[in-house]
Protein backbone atom coordinates (compact mmCIF):
# COMPACT_ATOMS: atom_id res chain seq x y z
CA UNK A 1 0.00 0.00 0.00
CA UNK A 2 1.32 3.44 -0.89
CA UNK A 3 2.58 5.49 2.02
CA UNK A 4 0.74 8.47 0.52
CA UNK A 5 -2.69 6.80 0.62
CA UNK A 6 -5.17 8.92 2.60
CA UNK A 7 -2.89 11.94 2.86
CA UNK A 8 -4.28 15.34 1.89
CA UNK A 9 -2.76 17.56 -0.80
CA UNK A 10 -1.67 19.98 1.92
CA UNK A 11 0.12 17.19 3.82
CA UNK A 12 1.88 15.98 0.66
CA UNK A 13 2.98 19.52 -0.15
CA UNK A 14 4.37 19.85 3.37
CA UNK A 15 6.34 16.60 3.03
CA UNK A 16 7.49 16.97 -0.57
CA UNK A 17 7.41 20.71 -1.15
CA UNK A 18 5.20 22.51 -3.67
CA UNK A 19 4.52 20.23 -6.62
CA UNK A 20 6.21 21.24 -9.89
CA UNK A 21 4.16 22.47 -12.84
CA UNK A 22 2.23 19.60 -14.41
CA UNK A 23 1.75 19.52 -18.17
CA UNK A 24 -1.67 18.24 -19.26
CA UNK A 25 -3.04 17.57 -22.72
CA UNK A 26 -6.44 19.17 -23.29
CA UNK A 27 -7.60 18.28 -26.78
CA UNK A 28 -4.95 19.61 -29.16
CA UNK A 29 -3.69 22.14 -26.62
CA UNK A 30 -1.11 21.51 -23.92
CA UNK A 31 -2.00 23.30 -20.71
CA UNK A 32 -0.02 23.52 -17.50
CA UNK A 33 -1.09 23.28 -13.86
CA UNK A 34 0.83 26.05 -12.12
CA UNK A 35 1.00 27.46 -8.61
CA UNK A 36 -0.08 31.08 -9.25
CA UNK A 37 0.25 33.83 -6.58
CA UNK A 38 -3.21 35.11 -5.60
CA UNK A 39 -2.04 38.73 -5.97
CA UNK A 40 -1.59 38.14 -9.71
CA UNK A 41 -5.20 36.95 -10.17
CA UNK A 42 -8.32 39.04 -10.70
CA UNK A 43 -11.99 38.06 -11.18
CA UNK A 44 -13.55 37.99 -14.63
CA UNK A 45 -15.91 40.99 -15.11
CA UNK A 46 -18.12 38.77 -17.30
CA UNK A 47 -18.37 36.07 -14.62
CA UNK A 48 -22.08 35.11 -14.57
CA UNK A 49 -22.07 34.43 -10.84
CA UNK A 50 -22.29 37.71 -8.92
CA UNK A 51 -23.33 36.56 -5.43
CA UNK A 52 -21.42 34.27 -3.08
CA UNK A 53 -22.82 32.72 0.10
CA UNK A 54 -20.50 33.81 2.92
CA UNK A 55 -21.30 30.78 5.08
CA UNK A 56 -20.51 28.37 2.23
CA UNK A 57 -17.29 30.28 1.47
CA UNK A 58 -16.23 29.99 5.11
CA UNK A 59 -16.91 26.24 5.05
CA UNK A 60 -14.91 25.83 1.84
CA UNK A 61 -12.13 27.92 3.35
CA UNK A 62 -11.88 25.57 6.34
CA UNK A 63 -11.79 22.58 3.98
CA UNK A 64 -8.97 24.21 1.99
CA UNK A 65 -6.99 24.76 5.20
CA UNK A 66 -7.21 21.00 5.83
CA UNK A 67 -7.04 19.55 2.32
CA UNK A 68 -5.68 22.30 0.10
CA UNK A 69 -7.28 23.26 -3.24
CA UNK A 70 -7.96 19.85 -4.79
CA UNK A 71 -9.34 21.07 -8.16
CA UNK A 72 -7.29 23.69 -10.06
CA UNK A 73 -9.06 26.84 -11.13
CA UNK A 74 -8.93 27.92 -14.80
CA UNK A 75 -7.14 31.16 -15.72
CA UNK A 76 -6.18 33.04 -18.84
CA UNK A 77 -3.44 35.64 -19.22
CA UNK A 78 -4.44 39.31 -19.23
CA UNK A 79 -3.66 40.85 -22.62
CA UNK A 80 -0.33 42.71 -22.68
CA UNK A 81 0.28 41.78 -19.03
CA UNK A 82 1.66 38.25 -19.03
CA UNK A 83 2.25 38.35 -15.26
CA UNK A 84 -1.46 38.93 -14.53
CA UNK A 85 -4.29 36.41 -14.88
CA UNK A 86 -8.08 36.52 -15.11
CA UNK A 87 -10.35 33.84 -13.65
CA UNK A 88 -12.32 31.84 -16.21
CA UNK A 89 -13.72 29.25 -13.78
CA UNK A 90 -13.25 28.77 -10.05
CA UNK A 91 -13.80 32.19 -8.49
CA UNK A 92 -15.44 30.57 -5.44
CA UNK A 93 -12.30 28.47 -4.81
CA UNK A 94 -10.16 31.58 -5.36
CA UNK A 95 -12.11 33.57 -2.75
CA UNK A 96 -12.05 30.70 -0.26
CA UNK A 97 -8.29 30.28 -0.77
CA UNK A 98 -7.78 33.95 0.12
CA UNK A 99 -9.92 33.49 3.24
CA UNK A 100 -7.81 30.45 4.17
CA UNK A 101 -4.67 32.58 4.04
CA UNK A 102 -3.10 30.89 1.00
CA UNK A 103 -0.60 32.87 -1.03
CA UNK A 104 -0.83 30.65 -4.14
CA UNK A 105 -3.43 28.46 -5.84
CA UNK A 106 -3.13 25.63 -8.41
CA UNK A 107 -4.44 26.74 -11.78
CA UNK A 108 -4.75 25.65 -15.40
CA UNK A 109 -3.58 28.54 -17.58
CA UNK A 110 -5.29 28.41 -20.98
CA UNK A 111 -5.30 30.60 -24.07
CA UNK A 112 -8.95 31.58 -24.54
CA UNK A 113 -10.90 34.20 -26.47
CA UNK A 114 -13.48 36.36 -24.69
CA UNK A 115 -16.24 34.17 -26.15
CA UNK A 116 -14.60 30.93 -24.99
CA UNK A 117 -14.04 32.36 -21.51
CA UNK A 118 -17.71 33.35 -21.21
CA UNK A 119 -18.83 29.92 -22.42
CA UNK A 120 -16.69 28.03 -19.91
CA UNK A 121 -17.67 30.28 -16.99
CA UNK A 122 -21.38 29.92 -17.72
CA UNK A 123 -21.27 26.17 -18.35
CA UNK A 124 -19.28 25.49 -15.17
CA UNK A 125 -21.67 27.49 -13.00
CA UNK A 126 -24.80 25.98 -14.54
CA UNK A 127 -23.48 22.43 -14.23
CA UNK A 128 -22.63 23.05 -10.57
CA UNK A 129 -26.06 24.70 -10.06
CA UNK A 130 -24.31 27.71 -8.53
CA UNK A 131 -26.33 30.41 -10.30
CA UNK A 132 -29.55 31.99 -9.14
CA UNK A 133 -32.19 32.54 -11.89
CA UNK A 134 -31.21 36.22 -12.37
CA UNK A 135 -27.56 35.35 -12.92
CA UNK A 136 -28.44 32.48 -15.25
CA UNK A 137 -30.74 34.66 -17.37
CA UNK A 138 -28.11 37.40 -17.52
CA UNK A 139 -25.48 34.85 -18.57
CA UNK A 140 -27.60 33.75 -21.54
CA UNK A 141 -28.22 37.37 -22.49
CA UNK A 142 -24.48 38.10 -22.43
CA UNK A 143 -23.70 35.14 -24.69
CA UNK A 144 -26.26 36.34 -27.22
CA UNK A 145 -25.38 40.04 -27.15
CA UNK A 146 -21.61 39.98 -26.60
CA UNK A 147 -20.81 36.83 -28.57
CA UNK A 148 -23.46 37.21 -31.26
CA UNK A 149 -25.05 33.82 -30.54
CA UNK A 150 -28.54 32.84 -31.59
CA UNK A 151 -30.96 31.16 -29.20
CA UNK A 152 -30.30 27.83 -30.94
CA UNK A 153 -26.53 28.28 -30.42
CA UNK A 154 -26.97 28.83 -26.67
CA UNK A 155 -29.34 25.86 -26.45
CA UNK A 156 -26.75 23.51 -28.01
CA UNK A 157 -23.92 24.94 -25.90
CA UNK A 158 -25.75 24.70 -22.57
CA UNK A 159 -27.80 21.57 -23.23
CA UNK A 160 -31.14 23.16 -22.35
CA UNK A 161 -34.16 23.67 -24.60
CA UNK A 162 -34.74 26.91 -26.49
CA UNK A 163 -38.10 27.38 -24.73
CA UNK A 164 -36.44 27.05 -21.30
CA UNK A 165 -33.81 29.67 -22.17
CA UNK A 166 -36.33 32.01 -23.83
CA UNK A 167 -38.70 31.85 -20.85
CA UNK A 168 -35.91 32.33 -18.31
CA UNK A 169 -34.59 35.36 -20.17
CA UNK A 170 -37.90 37.11 -19.47
CA UNK A 171 -36.44 37.77 -16.02
CA UNK A 172 -34.00 40.26 -17.57
CA UNK A 173 -36.89 42.64 -18.22
CA UNK A 174 -37.98 42.74 -14.57
CA UNK A 175 -37.28 45.78 -12.33
CA UNK A 176 -34.18 45.54 -10.13
CA UNK A 177 -36.32 45.46 -6.97
CA UNK A 178 -38.03 42.28 -8.20
CA UNK A 179 -34.72 40.75 -9.29
CA UNK A 180 -33.44 41.27 -5.75
CA UNK A 181 -36.39 39.32 -4.35
CA UNK A 182 -35.53 36.48 -6.75
CA UNK A 183 -31.87 36.51 -5.65
CA UNK A 184 -32.98 36.32 -2.02
CA UNK A 185 -35.17 33.31 -2.81
CA UNK A 186 -38.40 35.08 -1.87
CA UNK A 187 -39.82 34.55 -5.36
CA UNK A 188 -39.26 31.37 -7.36
CA UNK A 189 -38.00 31.26 -10.93
CA UNK A 190 -41.44 30.04 -12.08
CA UNK A 191 -43.17 32.97 -10.37
CA UNK A 192 -40.63 35.38 -11.87
CA UNK A 193 -41.18 34.13 -15.43
CA UNK A 194 -44.92 34.46 -14.95
CA UNK A 195 -44.97 38.05 -13.69
CA UNK A 196 -42.37 39.18 -16.25
CA UNK A 197 -45.14 39.57 -18.85
CA UNK A 198 -47.26 41.69 -16.49
CA UNK A 199 -47.57 45.46 -16.69
CA UNK A 200 -47.04 45.71 -12.91
CA UNK A 201 -44.56 43.01 -11.83
CA UNK A 202 -43.56 44.81 -8.61
CA UNK A 203 -47.09 44.75 -7.22
CA UNK A 204 -47.53 41.11 -8.22
CA UNK A 205 -44.22 40.19 -6.58
CA UNK A 206 -45.41 41.58 -3.26
CA UNK A 207 -48.80 39.85 -3.69
CA UNK A 208 -46.96 36.53 -4.16
CA UNK A 209 -44.99 37.05 -0.95
CA UNK A 210 -47.79 38.50 1.19
CA UNK A 211 -50.50 36.09 0.07
CA UNK A 212 -48.30 33.04 -0.56
CA UNK A 213 -49.67 32.73 -4.11
CA UNK A 214 -49.01 29.59 -6.12
CA UNK A 215 -47.75 29.83 -9.70
CA UNK A 216 -51.22 28.90 -10.98
CA UNK A 217 -52.85 31.67 -8.90
CA UNK A 218 -50.23 34.13 -10.13
CA UNK A 219 -50.94 33.16 -13.74
CA UNK A 220 -54.63 33.94 -13.22
CA UNK A 221 -53.79 37.41 -11.92
CA UNK A 222 -51.46 38.06 -14.87
CA UNK A 223 -54.11 36.98 -17.39
CA UNK A 224 -56.71 39.27 -15.80
CA UNK A 225 -54.38 42.31 -15.81
CA UNK A 226 -52.53 44.36 -18.41
CA UNK A 227 -49.66 42.84 -20.36
CA UNK A 228 -46.23 44.45 -20.55
CA UNK A 229 -45.33 46.11 -23.86
CA UNK A 230 -41.77 44.85 -23.42
CA UNK A 231 -42.93 41.25 -23.15
CA UNK A 232 -45.03 41.57 -26.28
CA UNK A 233 -42.14 42.96 -28.29
CA UNK A 234 -39.96 40.12 -27.06
CA UNK A 235 -42.41 37.40 -28.14
CA UNK A 236 -43.18 39.09 -31.46
CA UNK A 237 -39.59 39.79 -32.45
CA UNK A 238 -38.63 36.43 -34.00
CA UNK A 239 -37.85 36.54 -37.70
CA UNK A 240 -38.50 33.49 -39.81
CA UNK A 241 -35.35 31.31 -39.81
CA UNK A 242 -35.52 30.83 -43.58
CA UNK A 243 -35.60 34.61 -44.07
CA UNK A 244 -32.63 35.07 -41.72
CA UNK A 245 -30.63 32.43 -43.63
CA UNK A 246 -31.51 34.11 -46.94
CA UNK A 247 -30.38 37.55 -45.71
CA UNK A 248 -27.15 36.16 -44.24
CA UNK A 249 -26.34 34.32 -47.48
CA UNK A 250 -27.07 37.39 -49.61
CA UNK A 251 -24.84 39.73 -47.61
CA UNK A 252 -22.13 37.10 -47.15
CA UNK A 253 -21.94 36.65 -50.93
CA UNK A 254 -21.80 40.40 -51.52
CA UNK A 255 -19.05 40.99 -48.96
CA UNK A 256 -17.26 37.66 -49.51
CA UNK A 257 -17.23 37.17 -45.74
CA UNK A 258 -19.20 35.32 -43.07
CA UNK A 259 -22.18 37.39 -41.84
CA UNK A 260 -24.67 36.63 -39.07
CA UNK A 261 -27.94 38.44 -38.36
CA UNK A 262 -28.70 38.73 -34.65
CA UNK A 263 -32.18 40.04 -33.83
CA UNK A 264 -32.96 41.70 -30.50
CA UNK A 265 -36.14 42.82 -28.80
CA UNK A 266 -38.59 45.18 -30.42
CA UNK A 267 -37.25 44.72 -33.96
CA UNK A 268 -33.71 45.91 -33.16
CA UNK A 269 -30.65 43.83 -33.98
CA UNK A 270 -27.19 43.71 -35.47
CA UNK A 271 -25.18 42.21 -38.31
CA UNK A 272 -21.96 40.48 -37.23
CA UNK A 273 -19.29 40.39 -39.96
CA UNK A 274 -16.24 38.16 -39.54
CA UNK A 275 -12.80 38.47 -41.15
CA UNK A 276 -9.70 36.28 -41.00
CA UNK A 277 -6.89 38.81 -41.40
CA UNK A 278 -6.08 42.50 -41.82
CA UNK A 279 -6.16 42.29 -45.62
CA UNK A 280 -9.71 40.96 -45.55
CA UNK A 281 -10.63 43.60 -42.97
CA UNK A 282 -9.41 46.43 -45.25
CA UNK A 283 -11.31 44.89 -48.16
CA UNK A 284 -14.49 44.84 -46.07
CA UNK A 285 -14.01 48.47 -45.06
CA UNK A 286 -13.68 49.49 -48.70
CA UNK A 287 -16.83 47.55 -49.69
CA UNK A 288 -18.90 48.92 -46.81
CA UNK A 289 -17.81 52.52 -47.40
CA UNK A 290 -18.72 52.56 -51.10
Amino acid sequence: MSKFLGKSLAQLNEEMGIAPDISVLSGAERVVVKQIPLVQISPNPDQPRKTFNEKELAELSESIKEQGVLVPIILRSVQNKSYLYEIVAGERRFRAAKMAGLSEIPALVKTLSDNNAMEIALIENIQRENLNPVEEADGYQNLMEKCGYELADVSKLIGKSESYIRNLMRINALPESVKQLIKEGKISSSHARTIAVSDNPEQLAHDIINNNLTVAETQKQVKSGKRSKTSRSFTQKTLDSAYVAKVEAKISKHLDSDVKLHEKRGGAGQFIISFNNRVQMEDLINKLCK
